[in-house]
């Protein structure tokens, strides 16, 4: 609206004005006057207030008629599409000819008679490009280079790791959209996901573990790095579980040997590209992609000084077993069946949309998604009544749209698990919502999708309240007292995460410090920053 020209910083509604008493009443206008703010100081009385006729204000009042109309247009809209380019990502594996070999002393090697694994979509089974399967000998030189570059990069001091870092740090700012869509593309996520979350997650961690090595030479006296590192990343967040283990080890003076997931690759091998953008010397960071003997020759490699795994508990386990009495040092982050506790009190509303970013966030494909809804009794039916009306809200689509909540889930056989655990709680007896949209979404076919799914009326002893089912399921219970609460949130083998829903901070706090996790959230869930530790207790791993 327009500055009043005697008085610029008084405002005036910029409406036609009805000066008669019965033009205005008609019109549903209520007419009232402002006297002049202190601060209504004509532009040459700069010391002295000036003293100004009141402003009048036109305010509309819309009659039911006219908002019931609004609600009901509101209410029939529907959202188009908004599809992201996909053209970043294009250019960027058209220039490698859709062909990546491994990572080795900053060099892209083709080693000849090995078999080659492609990269699919998950949202329409398109191959993107494809990629070589590496083997032990791979791993070999992998290692060898990376203990060959070790006392050099060691022995930098701590300023000067950082401005590498630093130069990675810009490298994923300025490719951040390739990243986003490469991400999106290769895992099946939905692109707002990766733009908003994976990517400027991935670069904070950077940042953040530079500004490490910058201070590590005054404020970790007397530690050194651990040597060199194999790191095995899942799926579910490739590019972001890169950064997890790559930052810190590059920050202490470690090398590294990364294996990818073999089903996302394609953003580990542009963060080849940035490494070697960023002038990082030859060796320090290796990547090698493979199969699952491949990542066993690589986590037991009398090469390494320290396994970082992120993955499955099965997998964990047997790693652990592996490693024990080696001396190689071990960090394991593993599954989780974490718990979303609503006490009465809290804010419903946000405890809501809570449970949308908890559990149907990457199509529940999170270690540590809230999976299991503890509900206080005398709130339940209202929250379950917001969540079945929200549930039917969410949209599913290609990764790629800008305007759907959900995509694909990430390989068929992660599908077929998923239906096999809501059938068996089908057969248990429960009642099951799900959200519209699925299988058939539209422009996706041969993608495999699974709705977001509400379920209630299983037993703690359930295998869906015990079992990681790692989809977009969200299991119901509830309790009466805080004590019982914590009895049921801990009655699980793992212990990743949890997050308490409260009104009063007493009783969050008082919750959270007995719940057997190593992550607990207070009126929130699935907050990261790279600053705060994350890890897990019992089956879910530590360190």
């Amino acid at each position: 609206a327009p500055w009043s020209p005697s008085h610029p910083r008084s405002l005036r509604f910029a409406t036609p004005r009805l000066h008669s008493k019965s033009a205005r009443t008609a019109s549903n206008r209520l007419s009232v006057q402002r006297r002049p703010t202190p601060w209504s100081v004509a532009p040459t009385q700069s010391s002295s207030r000036a003293q100004a006729a009141p402003e009048t204000f036109c305010l509309f009042v819309a009659s039911p008629d006219f908002m019931s109309k609004v609600a009901a247009a509101f209410e029939s809209m529907d959202y188009g599409p908004a599809p992201e380019s996909p053209a970043p990502a294009d250019a960027f594996l058209d220039a490698h000819n859709r062909r990546f070999g491994v990572f080795i002393n900053n060099t892209w090697a083709f080693p000849p008679g090995r078999a080659m694994a492609a990269s699919v979509d998950p949202c329409t089974g398109a191959k993107l490009a494809e990629s070589v399967e590496g083997t032990r000998e791979d791993v070999d030189a992998a290692v060898a280079a990376a203990a060959g570059a070790l006392p050099a990069w060691k022995a930098l001091p701590g300023h000067a790791r950082a401005r590498f870092m630093y130069a990675i740090a810009r490298g994923l700012q300025k490719h951040a959209k390739l990243l986003s869509v490469l991400e999106a593309l290769d895992n099946g996520k939905t692109i707002r996901e990766t733009r908003d979350l994976d990517v400027p997650l991935a670069i904070r961690h950077f940042y953040h573990h530079a500004g490490w090595a910058q201070v590590m030479d005054s404020e970790v006296r007397g530690y050194e790095a651990v040597g060199v590192v194999g790191a095995i990343i899942p799926w579910n967040f490739p590019l972001l579980m890169l950064a997890w283990k790559v930052a810190p080890a590059l920050a202490t003076g470690c090398t590294i040997v990364l294996k990818p997931a073999p089903s996302t690759r394609l953003t580990a091998w542009a963060f080849c590209q940035i490494v070697l953008e960023a002038g990082i010397p030859a060796g320090v960071v290796n990547v090698v992609s493979g199969d699952n003997d491949m990542a066993q020759h690589l986590s037991t490699h009398p090469g390494l000084d320290k396994i970082a795994f992120t993955g499955s508990t099965p997998v964990g386990r047997s790693i652990r077993k592996s490693l024990a009495g080696t001396g190689c040092k071990l960090t394991m982050e593993l599954g989780g069946k974490s718990a979303m506790v609503v006490f009465q009190g809290a804010d419903l509303d946000s405890a809501t949309e809570g449970c949308v970013d908890a559990i149907w966030m990457n199509q529940g494909q999170v270690c540590c998604a809230g999976s299991r809804l503890l509900v206080q009794e005398s709130i339940a039916p209202l929250l379950l009544a917001k969540l079945r009306r929200r549930l039917t809200t969410l949209r599913l689509g290609n990764s790629m749209d800008k305007c759907v909540d959900m995509a694909a889930i990430h390989t068929p056989a992660q599908l077929e698990k998923i239906t096999r655990y809501v059938e068996l709680g089908r057969a248990e007896g429960a009642q099951i919502d799900q959200a519209p949209g699925a299988p058939d979404v539209a422009g996706c076919k041969g993608g495999s999708f699974f709705p977001a799914t509400l379920i209630t009326g299983l037993q703690t002893a359930s295998r869906l309240s015990q079992e990681e089912i790692f989809g977009p399921v969200l299991l119901v219970q509830t309790f009466r007292s805080p004590e019982e609460a914590v009895q049921i949130a801990n009655h699980t083998p793992y212990g990743l995460s949890a997050s308490v829903w409260a009104e009063s901070v007493g009783v969050a706090l008082d919750t959270a410090s007995k719940l057997q996790a190593g992550v607990v959230w207070v009126n929130c869930h699935n907050m990261f920053d790279a600053a705060a530790g994350f890890g897990g207790c019992k089956q879910s791993g530590f360190g």
